[in-house]
């Protein structure tokens, strides 16, 4: 099936079931009852979805966040009302890009939800992009229209000089709460806590004008399964700007594929969640905002778990069920003498996204929590869920556990060949949740996809004897900082357009709060550059995640011999400097 957006190019919708017939050792560690392949979703949109799962759970509460709280059928409505003034009152047209740029609030699953109701395309910015990085995006994707939060409006300021967007609507923090709460909160913002900068944007819109919308002459347009629901940007294999474009279907499939681990744990329409990672990545887009919605679960959402001892407060004022986070947070937690003293008795499952595991942090959190934490594997071109250890069985720590039901995958060597089981290779993946392509970059889609639709992960991994798999390296050289990927050639890119430097090399080094951290190796043209000098230009350049830790100057860069900077050869400098 074929997406008819105008403007957009049409996409297939992939086979729901590629390892048919099989014979593939994961499937002994599915959970009772969990099919070895998907039924094909009931809905064909996500914007279906979210009216049937209003039908299923009405007055239960879907969301909650800043003290207060949104049913099912409050998040139905407003998202109805959404849609309408998208299309009614802005003349948005099914195929148009929307930017949601915002941390985790009540805004962001209404916005989310009614633009694709409306046949949107949703396009999610991280909060804290710079103006050039955030001018990429928009450059890119080409938006009608973007939702961004005030304390971040300054830079979107400065982006609309050169890329400007017909329509800006703006929210502030406490926009969906009750009164008088949501004016306290909106001024506190504002005067007391001074977290709102400057900007000037006359055109811009209010969040709550969205609510204005006419649910009831809206006449929603018809949205197939091929029609694309998100350009997820990533910086792919290479680096670079660059969006995964995910389509209704991808996401509906995923969700329905790692359901029935939830299923064997959980019962549907009882879960009370914690949602700690940001809605705009994309693991907790599909497993929070989209999967535990569907399931019927209350997604307690947190909007700033830099805050650990708010945050373990609404821990224990929730009493959660399940614990989504990553790897450097539940670290954070445990470190928190607070932590501690939280009730958790009745947490059913701890998941571990965004990054990679380690393994001290798994073993303590048994023995703090009586539970166990579960690594899975995902990547944004895959929706992103592709593997996860099975929740009814204890976590094999070190691996990412077992594939999804209808998800094939093979380890690969140079030449495309499969490799023996426990050996080396890159990761190959096939699914319904594997990506339609990359946003208008036909050619690295041909490069990372195959004619017979494997998508190449470019990471490094094996398989053993049961189908467990292991990632042992990142062929793609991702910097993985508390689950964010930073890609080493956005670093140097924006360390060379300094004038003092005349190459950069950029690797990982770990950290222990945010697993890794970039460090970054210069070559200068005089001494007169200093480290606090680079890090000042960088600043203006780099998202706060994404910039090096820490620089070192030196003579010459190690290179290949065709002159590509071997930053293998800078990790065993930065090894020898350990010696």
């Amino acid at each position: 099936m074929t997406n008819p957006q105008p403007g957009v190019p049409a996409f297939e919708v992939r086979d729901h079931d590629p390892v048919a017939g099989a014979d593939r050792p994961w499937f002994a560690f599915y959970p009772p009852g969990v099919p070895h392949a998907i039924d094909v979703p009931e809905e064909s949109s996500l914007g279906e979805m979210v009216a049937h799962a209003a039908q299923r759970y009405g007055d239960k509460t879907a969301f909650s966040n800043l003290g207060g709280s949104l049913s099912f059928t409050e998040v139905d409505a407003y998202a109805t009302k959404v849609a309408a003034y998208f299309t009614q009152t802005l003349g948005l047209r099914k195929g148009d890009r929307v930017v949601l740029q915002m941390p985790n609030l009540l805004q962001y699953p209404v916005a989310l939800f009614g633009a694709l109701r409306a046949g949107l395309i949703v396009v999610n910015a991280n909060p804290l992009y710079t103006a050039d990085e955030l001018s990429k995006v928009v450059e890119d994707a080409q938006p009608r229209a973007i939702v961004v939060m005030a304390n971040f409006a300054d830079k979107l300021e400065r982006v609309l000089v050169d890329h400007p967007i017909d329509h800006v609507i703006i929210t502030e923090a406490g926009d969906l709460l009750p009164q008088p709460k949501r004016t306290i909160i909106n001024l506190a913002a504002k005067h007391l806590k001074k977290m709102v900068p400057a900007y000037s944007i006359p055109q811009a819109l209010p969040y709550r004008a969205l609510l204005t919308g006419d649910a009831e002459s809206f006449a929603p347009p018809t949205i197939t399964p091929g029609d694309v629901a998100f350009l997820q940007y990533t910086g792919g294999t290479t680096g670079g700007t660059k969006a995964a474009v995910l389509t209704h279907s991808n996401l509906l499939c995923n969700q329905e594929q790692f359901i029935g681990q939830i299923r064997a744990v959980l019962d549907e329409g009882e879960a009370s969640v914690i949602a700690a990672l940001p809605l705009y990545h994309v693991f907790a887009l599909t497993v929070n905002c989209i999967g535990f919605f569907r399931y019927g679960g209350h997604n307690v959402l947190i909007t700033n778990p830099r805050d650990i001892p708010g945050f373990i407060k609404t821990i224990d004022a929730s009493k959660p069920h399940v614990l989504v986070l990553v790897s450097t947070l539940a670290g954070a937690l445990m470190e928190n003498p607070a932590f501690a003293k939280v009730d958790l008795s009745n947490i059913r499952i701890s998941v571990a996204g965004g990054m990679a595991l380690r393994s001290a942090v798994g073993k303590r959190w048994r023995e703090m929590t009586d539970s166990d934490i579960i690594e899975g594997y995902g990547l944004t071109e895959a929706s992103p869920v592709v593997s996860v250890n099975p929740t009814h069985l204890p976590p094999r720590i070190g691996t990412i556990g077992v594939p999804l039901p209808s998800t094939d995958v093979k380890v690969l060597d140079d030449d495309g060949k499969e490799v023996p089981l426990g050996q080396p290779g890159e990761l190959a993946v096939r699914g319904p949740q594997v990506m339609a392509g990359y946003w208008n970059k036909a050619d690295e889609t041909a490069a990372v996809i195959t004619d017979d639709g494997w998508l190449l992960t470019g990471d490094v991994a094996t398989i053993d004897d049961e189908g467990y798999l292991r990632i042992v390296d990142r062929k793609k050289e991702i910097i993985v900082v508390s689950g964010f990927n930073v890609y080493p050639g956005d670093i140097e890119d924006a360390a060379m357009l300094h004038p003092g430097v005349v190459e950069a090399g950029a690797i990982p080094v770990a950290d222990e709060h945010a697993g890794e951290v970039p460090k970054l190796f210069v070559v200068r043209r005089d001494d007169s550059l200093t480290e606090a000098d680079l890090k000042a230009f960088l600043k203006e350049r780099l998202t706060g995640y994404k910039r090096p830790r820490h620089i070192e100057f030196i003579d010459e860069l190690p290179k290949t011999n065709v002159g590509k900077v071997l930053r293998r050869g800078l990790r065993e400098l930065e090894e020898s400097r350990k010696a």
